[in-house]
């Protein structure tokens, strides 16, 4: 993600729910259909497992933003840890819907409602703490997939960031740009 420089405050964190959902997506986008299913052990969960819990979330806190707490009656969350999608394009097509619902409650706010007052478990949170608390929430859940593809891929991984082993190169490429730019 090029660094963007911004006094906004939901500008910022548009960018960074933005950056969480493409680092993911690249993440599984390195594994197989049944790598996607896979599961370590009894305790851990699959990365369809963690889509489904993320997306339930997200259908959860973000319907009806402004209006209504953000879990929802309906919402039932244990249900989030069975039975994951059939497939790679089911599972696909949950997680941008549940993108979508981030982005369609906190694209048309303005800095002025970040002071607003939302519900969460009955509990008053301000648009700010609401966001906050997604946003840490869902780079949690992404860096456990993140991780998981990786374990699965092993050896064939590539890397998101920058590589093992090239912290140099990249500096060395930072500091030739601010030159140059200087």
């Amino acid at each position: 993600m090029a660094h963007e420089f911004s006094t906004s405050y939901l500008r910022d964190s548009l960018s960074l729910f933005r950056y969480y959902k493409k680092l993911t997506e690249r993440a599984m986008e390195q594994v197989t259909d049944e790598q996607l299913f896979a599961v370590l052990d009894g305790e851990m969960n699959c990365i369809a497992i963690i889509v489904k819990h993320l997306v339930g979330n997200m259908r959860s806190r973000w319907t009806d933003f402004l209006v209504s707490d953000g879990e929802k009656p309906d919402r039932k969350r244990d249900t989030e840890f069975e039975d994951p999608s059939a497939n790679r394009a089911e599972l696909m097509k949950m997680w941008e819907q549940g993108w979508d619902y981030v982005f369609n409650a906190l694209e048309p706010l303005s800095d002025a409602d970040i002071e607003r007052t939302v519900p969460i478990r009955g509990e008053p949170h301000s648009v700010m703490q609401a966001i906050n608390r997604q946003i840490a929430h869902y780079a949690y859940h992404c860096g456990q997939i993140v991780f998981l593809a990786k374990h699965l891929r092993a050896s064939q991984w590539k890397a998101l960031t920058v590589p093992r082993g090239k912290s140099e190169d990249f500096n060395e490429r930072v500091a030739r740009k601010e030159v140059s730019q200087g």
